[in-house]
């Protein structure tokens, strides 16, 4: 099973930077798109469904905003929009496709970064976000977290960390909460599993030459049970070529998908 999570910045700007003919050439089961900027009728038959897979979205109910969406070769047995919290579900943030006794989803957690008002809600999804990870957890399927956290958890997972302490992303109480995400539920990050030391980003401002002087943050993650994460074989970054602000992150997993 590979599975690919893609912040894409804008899916229309994205495929207009050939996305689809990159994402044709992978053949992945499943992907995981985040931050779609686009209502359904903004997109394209393409968008929607491209050729080989089934396309679900939970869309944002601002236009040009946030979005979440899942293309996958298998069709789901169920499709879940949303947390079930109003305040959170407009943004579209939240998409779980379930497969027999598995489930993948895409996960766009809200960004504090443009002031307090939006840090303050960044901090109310994560509360929030905790219980239903238990549920999931405590109900025996096998599950897998793709998208943008939009935290770098460790000093690994950005570059220029001593200056970002203070910035939302690495403050320490969004690093904590990770940190009991993955050690206290158990959850797994799977790059890390694989890469234990390895300093590679997905994400790089759009200011200065970040780039260029490879100055990025580690903040997509795939986050799975530890079952799902034992099986998985290798990970990567793809950077050749760029369809956003983030490279898509691609992990092969030792696990086949349940069809309908």
């Amino acid at each position: 099973m590979r599975v690919i999570s893609i912040n894409l910045n804008g899916i229309r700007s994205a495929f207009n930077k050939d996305f689809l003919a990159w994402l044709h050439q992978q053949n992945a089961d499943v992907i995981c798109l985040q931050e779609l900027k686009a209502q359904a009728a903004d997109m394209s038959p393409d968008m929607l469904a491209p050729a080989g897979y089934h396309g679900y979205f939970h869309h944002a109910e601002k236009k040009g905003y946030s979005g979440v969406g899942i293309y996958s070769k298998t069709r789901p047995q169920k499709i879940i929009e949303g947390l079930g919290i109003t305040e959170f579900d407009c943004e579209g943030r939240y998409l779980e496709a379930q497969f027999g006794n598995f489930s993948v989803a895409s996960l766009y957690l809200p960004s504090g970064s443009s002031g307090e008002e939006r840090q303050a809600v960044k901090f109310k999804f994560m509360t929030a976000f905790m219980p239903h990870l238990r549920e999931m957890l405590a109900s025996g399927r096998e599950f897998l977290l793709c998208g943008d956290w939009n935290i770098a958890h460790t000093e690994k997972d950005l570059r220029n960390w001593r200056g970002n302490r203070k910035n939302s992303g690495f403050l320490p109480e969004e690093r904590a909460w990770l940190t009991a995400l993955l050690n206290d539920i158990g959850l797994v990050d799977v790059f890390r599993r694989l890469h234990p030391d390895l300093e590679a980003y997905t994400w790089w401002s759009n200011r200065g030459q970040a780039w260029a002087k490879d100055v990025g943050w580690r903040i997509d993650y795939q986050i799975a049970t530890p079952a799902l994460a034992r099986t998985a074989q290798s990970a990567a970054i793809y950077k050749m070529q760029r369809f956003s602000d983030h490279a898509p992150l691609t992990i092969d997993y030792n696990y086949i998908l349940e069809s309908e």
